[in-house]
């Protein structure tokens, strides 16, 4: 992927990501947000809508988009859903557009048609699982007003949240539609689709 340039001088800047949270797509997003940085923009707004991803990923952005240099404001601009969570409580103020949904639910692992399990590798796994479940969990209890024992609720009913939901949730500061003046630098991050 080629990363556009931003004009020099440029205070805000826009960058707009709508994809699976995967390497791939992790290493773009951390590639434009150090373009940001290293060219002393202010302020960025990221427009994310995502079905969510890796774990390990999610948590990655989330620690990372934590500590860049710039105001981040984070935009749900569709859907935020599962991991993306964490991606999305990153910013410092958050926003969502009024017909946004936000979903939460716990964490999963695939088994392969070939894996073998016993009891050791089923504790080994499920260890790991309650182990990202109560990190994911202390994030969104510490960036909203929900507490741990509300979010583990969350994550058993597997449901999908409404906007206002969220403003009452202390997840988003304000519904409001994205507004990109004219002019504005925004970065695009592309990925290739995989065939349905």
């Amino acid at each position: 992927m080629v990363m556009p340039s931003i004009p020099q001088g440029a205070s805000t800047v826009f960058v707009s990501f709508s994809a699976e949270i995967t390497p791939t797509t992790t290493e773009a997003l951390i590639a434009a947000m150090a373009t940001c940085a290293n060219q002393r923009v202010r302020q960025v707004h990221l427009l994310l809508s995502t079905p969510g991803g890796s774990v390990m990923n999610g948590m990655n952005l989330h620690n990372v988009l934590r500590g860049v240099p710039f105001e981040l404001i984070t935009h749900n601009v569709g859907n935020v859903d599962s991991i993306g969570n964490m991606v999305f409580l990153a910013g410092k103020k958050r926003y969502t557009v009024a017909q946004a949904t936000f979903m939460f639910h716990g964490v999963g692992f695939s088994v392969g048609s070939q894996m073998r399990l016993e009891e050791k590798t089923l504790r080994e796994r499920l260890e790991s699982l309650l182990s990202d479940q109560r990190r994911i969990g202390s994030i969104i209890a510490q960036y909203s007003t929900l507490t741990t024992e509300e979010v583990a609720g969350l994550f058993l009913q597997a449901q999908t949240m409404d906007a206002q939901w969220a403003i009452d949730k202390g997840i988003v500061h304000e519904i409001r539609d994205v507004q990109i003046p004219t002019g504005s630098p925004i970065i695009s991050l592309v990925f290739p689709r995989q065939s349905v």
